[in-house]
């Protein structure tokens, strides 16, 4: 278990990173952070989720002064391509298309931080996972309930529907879901 007498904040709004952190019975605040999630042309993806996070933390510690702070980011890689959090439904369905009976990777950049040992962990976990062939109709089927709108690679491997798109995955599960979680918690020992 964690223990601190620090409070302990995420810097993220994501239903998803929240749910998995009180998974492991850590008592946390969250607070959204905006920052633009751009990619650099030529940038590597794990260059990229550490730079991302990098940038939501400094924003993070603009706002909380004393704590712990968590922050992520996220992206989807096909044929060298990082593909973000869908613009449209129409976006939506070009990215699933795409993703359809292929293997991609997911990756995930996380920073932690303490303010009373003004200490810092910064790391990031891959994960590939492989679609099976889905149909037009499923794929339209799934951005009807509005789902694909607010992940990267327009898909939730937790979700309901999103879950039958997966034939299979190598490595983290949680790292699909938004935060490597086993990573996350060894680091969360470490920097306490």
């Amino acid at each position: 278990m964690i223990e601190t007498n620090l409070p302990i904040y995420l810097a993220s709004r994501s239903p998803r990173r929240r749910k998995l952190l009180k998974q492991i019975n850590i008592n946390f605040k969250s607070f959204k952070v905006d920052v633009i999630e751009s990619v650099d042309k030529g940038e590597k993806p794990i260059h990229n989720v550490k730079r991302l996070a990098n940038k939501k933390m400094d924003k993070a510690k603009q706002k909380i002064k004393n704590g712990i702070i968590i922050t992520a980011d996220t992206i989807v890689v096909v044929d060298g391509n990082v593909i973000g959090k869908p613009k449209s439904k129409k976006d939506a369905k070009v990215i699933l298309k795409r993703l359809s009976g292929r293997t991609h990777i997911v990756y995930t950049g996380f920073v932690i931080y303490n303010s009373d040992k003004d200490s810092t962990i910064t790391d990031y976990e891959k994960t590939f996972v492989t679609f099976r062939n889905i149909s037009d109709k499923e794929i339209e089927d799934y951005i009807i309930g509005g789902s694909p709108m607010d992940k990267a690679g327009a898909y939730g491997i937790q979700d309901d529907f999103g879950a039958v798109f997966i034939e299979k995955i190598n490595g983290c599960y949680y790292n699909v879901v938004g935060l490597p979680l086993p990573k996350v918690y060894q680091a969360l020992i470490k920097i306490t």
